[in-house]
């Protein structure tokens, strides 16, 4: 029985020991800069990191969304305006990052953001419905996170891509689930390649969450208008009881 408790307390240190030595030392030197902080996850992930004494820059969508982080955080976190649709929104909110970080880099870059309407059946849609949602989904946050990478290979941080697990099951039609498989992909590829540089790459695959989550109204809304656009062909195809359910 001694030798027993003698093995699990012996076990325990190990295992604190091991623990801590992956710690975070130095919070207050280390940046990172979050996507998507207006609502949700993200908001909630600024207003944690910057409690723990993290320098955190976080990107908003929407003016409003900005003025009202800043407002419940310390005066060390910044916020700036991001829209991953637009090239050069993406190249003023990098230049922001690197003025922040002033030559220390870039400790770490969470890619949060989530385009996700309009989903419908794949023949519902056109071209221009998957660049709405792959834009900011998939295509912005893989440009952002190229352009940052010279500020995280010197600060030897780390990428950690937010994926909605539901996103990886094929359910519906739409550029959602496209840029999830993505994300994924680009994740895995980018982790080998930059390892060397001492840059780690995390997917988080997380449930889904209410938190700023496009409402079932808003879906509803958006499949009407697409009903209402197709030929009178497709829409006897697939008819009204279809739809309606």
């Amino acid at each position: 029985l001694h030798i027993g408790i003698l093995v699990s307390i012996l076990s325990l240190i190990i295992y604190c020991l091991i623990r801590d030595s992956h710690r975070v030392r130095d919070l207050s030197g280390k940046h990172i800069f979050i996507t998507s902080c207006d609502t949700g996850l993200g908001n909630s992930l600024a207003k944690w990191l910057d409690k723990r004494g993290f320098h955190v820059i976080a990107a908003c969508v929407t003016e409003k969304g900005r003025q009202d982080l800043q407002s419940c955080c310390s005066l060390s976190m910044k916020t700036v305006n991001l829209n991953l649709a637009d090239p050069s929104s993406i190249s003023r909110a990098v230049l922001f990052v690197t003025e922040e970080t002033a030559g220390k880099g870039l400790f770490g870059l969470v890619n949060n953001a989530e385009g996700t309407t309009p989903v419908a059946p794949t023949d519902w849609l056109r071209i221009e419905d998957f660049h709405s949602v792959l834009d900011v989904s998939l295509i912005g946050l893989i440009e952002i996170t190229l352009k940052l990478l010279p500020l995280l290979k010197k600060a030897e941080g780390r990428v950690v891509n937010l994926i909605n697990a539901k996103g990886l099951m094929a359910f519906v039609g739409g550029g959602y689930n496209l840029s999830k498989w993505g994300m994924e992909a680009f994740s895995d590829t980018l982790r080998i390649e930059i390892q060397h540089f001492g840059v780690k790459v995390s997917i988080i695959e997380h449930g889904f969450f209410m938190a700023g989550v496009v409402s079932s109204d808003v879906i509803e809304r958006d499949l009407l208008r697409l009903w209402n656009r197709l030929t009178p062909e497709i829409r006897e195809a697939y008819g009204e009881k279809y739809f309606a359910e």
